[in-house]
């Protein structure tokens, strides 16, 4: 139950309808803070002012491919979001956090999800035709298996968390691309991989948040997988994507911003994570997965100063 539908129902009087353009923004999760809904975009940010930095693409150039890759990206990640309620309604029926969504709750049918999935699917599309042959052929992977396939992953493996993190960073790839076709192996393959990393880092902290209710629903994720050792462990793959993120950086050429902000912000903050997350306390573990798109926030600062550095440097 949502806290305003509690507040509500401890008045005694019902909760006030919500209009259907309301229930579809809660479907897309338009409706969460900001940041929590970047983490999609933050790789495709990313992929595009390093390569930027590396090739010289001009401010005006990057100004627009940001802006697209960020409505593409809102538009993947709604796609996304809806896909996984349709496939999930029987799971999430049984979980308290999410059995009040639209579907669960039947406020959206599911032949509702399924226009609304195609009527994002479509501009979402169309857009990867604007970017070059290349990388529109590249993102196709990132739309079928990773993310069409994602929904699934929970009942058959415990790692799905790994698999998403495939299709939350894909974009970097296709950023990359769509700046230039040179792809240089020691930049590009090692902050991927970084990338999945710190997916499936905050994914399993998300993941906490249902860790009783999953048991009972047979949902399976790196949260039940990794259990009383699940600090420990996701610091270890933090540590990962921290000497991936440097690594990637050294090979790329970075200057001392993108250390320092970058890498060393990144620290700092992934730092307060674990030090303050509590992760038998639910609340807390949706709190330090949005402040995941902070984090994006954080690493892309660095690479934005060298890009400028750079642009100054040619001007």
């Amino acid at each position: 139950m949502s806290k305003s539908a509690a507040h509500h129902a401890l008045l005694g009087c019902p909760a006030p309808t919500k209009s259907r353009w309301r229930r579809y923004w809660e479907l897309m999760r338009l409706h969460k803070p900001v940041l929590g809904n970047t983490l999609m975009f933050w790789p495709c940010a990313w992929g595009l002012t390093m390569a930027g930095y590396t090739t010289g693409t001009s401010s005006y150039d990057l100004v627009m491919q940001l802006l697209a890759f960020a409505v593409g990206s809102t538009l993947m990640h709604s796609a996304a979001c809806v896909l996984n309620d349709i496939c999930d309604i029987d799971f999430d029926k049984q979980v308290e956090r999410t059995r009040s969504r639209p579907l669960p709750s039947g406020v959206v049918t599911v032949t509702e999800a399924w226009i609304l999935l195609l009527a994002l699917m479509v501009p979402t599309v169309a857009m990867l035709l604007l970017t070059n042959q290349t990388a529109a052929l590249v993102a196709l992977p990132g739309i079928f298996p990773f993310h069409a396939l994602y929904p699934l992953m929970k009942r058959w493996t415990y790692w799905p968390q790994a698999w998403l993190g495939f299709a939350m960073n894909w974009g970097f790839l296709v950023s990359w691309l769509a700046v230039t076709d040179t792809v240089p192996v020691f930049v590009v393959w090692p902050f991927f991989l970084g990338t999945v990393c710190w997916t499936i880092v905050y994914d399993t902290i998300y993941a906490c948040q249902d860790r009783e209710d999953d048991v009972h629903a047979g949902v399976k994720s790196t949260a039940l997988l990794f259990g009383a050792w699940v600090r420990p462990i996701l610091a270890g793959f933090t540590l990962a994507f921290l000497a991936l993120l440097a690594g990637a950086g050294l090979a790329n050429g970075q200057g001392a911003p993108y250390f320092v902000l970058s890498c060393g912000g990144a620290a700092a903050h992934f730092a307060w994570q674990f030090a303050s997350w509590a992760p038998d306390v639910p609340a807390d573990g949706g709190r330090k997965f949005n402040s995941n798109g902070l984090t994006g926030l954080i690493i892309w600062s660095g690479m934005l100063v060298d890009y400028w550095r750079m642009q100054s440097a040619t001007a």
